[in-house]
């Protein structure tokens, strides 16, 4: 399946979830700019807050997979696609590098989010918590979603994806309470492959946005 944006691959998410989620206690959480074009549809949809959870994720050098990510609390979460062996074996041999380049993910996250913090937390006690990804293919932000979610009391967590690879599905399964994911690949060929148009406004721009939004619920 293909999109003609991100936007109107919201639009189809947000049909999904209407009937189910439209009186109920939500918040849309994003987890990257890409996520909040598709975020603002089903969150305009179903009349709830949308906001950013801000990642950095760190690569393996030499490889196109990625180690984990930085979320604006702090902590790190390892790929979730990992064994512990690998784990292991990739922190002993990159020890170094993982360490700065996680001090340098969290400077970048300060940076861009400033005195505040796009999440207050207290926005999505007792809620419903749909995760929203643009597409999903080894679930790294979504195990760091997780991670900062755990201290929240949240009433259900939702993950809603227009595209997602076939190992980020069965994973997703254990970490999440429902999923809602329009087609699921078994080449996952990357993310902006599956859209048309891959107009995304920058990160500065994105913070922007939904900080006026966030403003906007209190």
């Amino acid at each position: 399946m293909y999109f003609e944006s991100r936007a109107d691959a919201g639009m189809k998410l947000a049909a999904q979830l209407l009937d189910k989620y439209r009186y109920e206690n939500c918040a849309v959480v994003a987890l990257s700019d890409g996520a909040v074009l598709v975020g603002e549809q089903i969150a305009a949809r179903l009349h709830c807050i949308l906001t950013l959870l801000l990642i950095e994720t760190i690569e393996v050098p030499g490889e196109s997979t990625s180690f984990g990510g930085v979320s604006q609390g702090g902590g790190f979460t390892y790929n979730g696609m990992f064994s512990a062996g690998e784990v292991d074996e990739y922190t002993s041999e990159f020890h170094g590098y993982l360490d700065e380049q996680r001090r340098e993910a969290f400077q970048r996250i300060n940076r861009l989010l400033g005195d505040g913090g796009l999440i207050d937390k207290t926005m999505l006690l007792d809620r419903t918590v749909i995760l929203v990804a643009d597409g999903i293919d080894n679930g790294a932000a979504i195990d760091v979603a997780m991670d900062f979610l755990k201290p929240i009391r949240t009433a259900k967590i939702v993950v809603a994806t227009p595209v997602a690879s076939i190992p980020a599905v069965d994973k997703l399964h254990m970490a999440a309470d429902e999923l809602h994911i329009l087609d699921v690949k078994e080449n996952y060929m990357g993310t902006d492959h599956y859209y048309t148009d891959n107009s995304i406004p920058s990160h500065e721009e994105t913070i922007a946005k939904i900080n006026q939004i966030v403003l906007n619920w209190h």
